[in-house]
């Protein structure tokens, strides 16, 4: 699934589209890296009480086999500022239902001022989470509890970062490898079998200021990627996360469509099953719902820059401004609660830290319940976009 920027712990005053990219350590240059997500708050770690170890012994001689979900979850990806980070699997009812711990990829920089701009070290397929440790190697986690290892990437370096998406079906994995210099980022794309890393496929390369993001698979012929900036010294609305998102070919990189067209209308949330939506940017008074063949499906008035999310299947809207989360149809506006994505058509997640709980949010009714975790909204179960 894709992320948007990471931005600060919401509060009554909170700047929340002045930076909707980067918390302001990460844009003042204290952080090197931005790691984007689509979360108003910051993480630090997950309740104990769940976790599920990740180290090499997790793997047993014979590793499950993946099963489609069949129910509906969140993923929470833990503080990328900290040495480890928790992944975490919350239920509609906000019930975690299972967490594990990996050492944080090193943080990489751009070689001068500029911080690197890096999507969260994470995935989801229709029936596992899939994160990156320190190492380059992936693991996966199950609702079930189910962890172990599934493959490796080239591994994390002070300017080196791989980012990857699994393939709905866990059959295939995409993964964006970029090198970051003063110049911006040298791109590669390779896809190959999740397993064992047969069939693999060199498919582009590109050095310069923009980069791409694998953001998530539509179906398992359609890989979604995302036009991002190599890197940024912070500043105005969407200036740290997916620019516009490019549907192509997995065996070839032939563009189908693209979704949105940057720097008119920009990505303003996380994709979904029905498509994304893309934020004017002459004044940020309108949005634009689309498809994933690029079909616009409806229009909507906004009041400024503003988080949008399309639910999976339902056609409705979730906004989430500086008040809180309001919705296009059926449902209340939600004071307070900063929506980072949608777990199923009726219930939408917050995230947040020590400071500000995780919710769980039902639209049709307002009804709120904590979440037992702390972290970013980092995709949901089922991953297919």
């Amino acid at each position: 699934m894709g992320t948007l920027p990471h931005v600060s712990a919401p509060t009554k005053a909170v700047v929340l589209l002045v930076a909707l990219a980067a918390s302001a350590a990460a844009c003042g240059g204290n952080a090197p890296t931005i790691v984007a997500s689509h979360s108003p708050s910051p993480s630090v770690q997950a309740s104990p009480s769940t976790q599920a170890s990740a180290s090499p012994s997790a793997q047993a001689s014979s590793t499950p086999q993946p099963q489609p979900v069949t129910g509906a979850y969140a993923l929470l990806v833990g503080n990328q500022a900290t040495t480890s980070y928790t992944v975490s699997l919350i239920g509609i009812d906000g019930k975690v239902a299972a967490t594990v711990q990996a050492s944080t990829p090193a943080q990489v920089s751009c070689a001068n001022a500029a911080a690197a701009l890096v999507s969260l070290p994470v995935s989801a397929s229709n029936s596992r989470a899939y994160f990156m440790d320190a190492q380059g190697v992936i693991r996966f986690l199950a609702p079930n509890g189910d962890t172990g290892r599934a493959t490796s990437v080239p591994a994390p370096t002070a300017s080196r970062r791989s980012m990857f998406a699994v393939s709905p079906d866990d059959q295939r994995i995409a993964v964006i490898v970029d090198d970051f210099t003063s110049a911006g980022a040298a791109t590669r794309l390779y896809v190959e079998d999740l397993n064992g890393g047969g069939n693999h496929l060199d498919l582009f390369s590109q050095s310069g200021a923009y980069t791409l993001w694998p953001v998530g698979w539509h179906g398992t012929n359609n890989l979604i990627v995302a036009k991002v900036a190599s890197c940024t010294q912070g500043g105005g609305p969407f200036c740290c996360g997916p620019l516009e998102l490019h549907v192509i070919d997995p065996a070839t990189a032939t563009r189908r469509f693209t979704i949105g067209n940057s720097p008119s209308c920009v990505i303003a949330g996380s994709p979904s099953p029905a498509g994304a939506v893309c934020e004017s940017t002459s004044n940020f008074m309108q949005a634009t719902v689309l498809n994933w063949t690029a079909g616009t499906v409806r229009s909507l008035a906004l009041n400024g820059p503003t988080f949008a999310y399309l639910a999976p299947s339902s056609g409705m809207v979730a906004m989430v401004d500086n008040n809180g989360t309001s919705f296009t149809i059926g449902a209340a506006t939600i004071s307070g609660m900063f929506a980072c994505g949608w777990i199923d058509d009726g219930h939408v997640i917050s995230g947040g830290d020590a400071q500000h709980q995780p919710r769980v949010a039902t639209v049709t009714t307002g009804a709120v319940v904590p979440v037992a975790a702390q972290g970013d909204c980092g995709g949901r179960l089922p991953g297919g976009l």
